[in-house]
């Protein structure tokens, strides 16, 4: 549920990596969005691979962008052999952010052997703001579809990692 974009893939070279986070950066500073960049020496990373856990621990490197307060941070996170599967729910932010996030994805996607985007708001294949708006609007719809069926179901709700999550059912 929701409105998140998915990517994946591997950078090309240890020098893609240092261009990608040079670019995220100047994103973020002409964005006037907050971000940090990091090294990990040991993470795990939950991950999923023909729909079976395939989790990573070791080295990471990156940057965290907060693109709005009511988006999902939006990690750009490349494991020892730069290889990267994240997402960013946007559709609490709106539209102009999640056009702002697949436009810095087009705008890395040259540094990678293959980037794969799936995009919920189905703006990064067709470039339709308005299919884009459809989807928000059946989202907000599905949402208080779901919470007139169980009115126990209240959201969204923000995890301390930053994440968002959609609904949950009140105890």
């Amino acid at each position: 549920m929701g409105v998140t974009i998915h990517f994946e893939g591997q950078l090309k070279s240890d020098k893609d990596l240092d261009n990608v986070i040079s670019k995220a950066k100047n994103f973020a500073r002409t964005n006037e969005m907050p971000y940090e960049t990091f090294s990990e020496p040991l993470k795990k990373l939950s991950r999923l691979k023909d729909e079976q856990d395939w989790d990573y621990e070791g080295p990471t490197k990156g940057i965290k962008i907060q693109p709005d307060p009511n988006s999902d941070p939006l990690w750009l996170e490349f494991d020892k052999d730069n290889y990267i599967q994240e997402y960013c729910k946007t559709q609490f932010a709106g539209i102009d952010i999640h056009l702002k996030i697949i436009s810095l994805l087009k705008e890395i996607q040259p540094h990678f052997n293959k980037l794969y985007v799936i995009d919920e708001g189905e703006y990064w294949d067709t470039e339709d703001e308005t299919l884009l708006q459809n989807s928000l609007n059946n989202y907000f719809d599905a949402v208080e579809n779901a919470k007139a069926d169980n009115p126990k179901l209240n959201g969204p709700f923000r995890l301390e990692d930053g994440r968002i999550i959609d609904l949950m059912e009140d105890d």
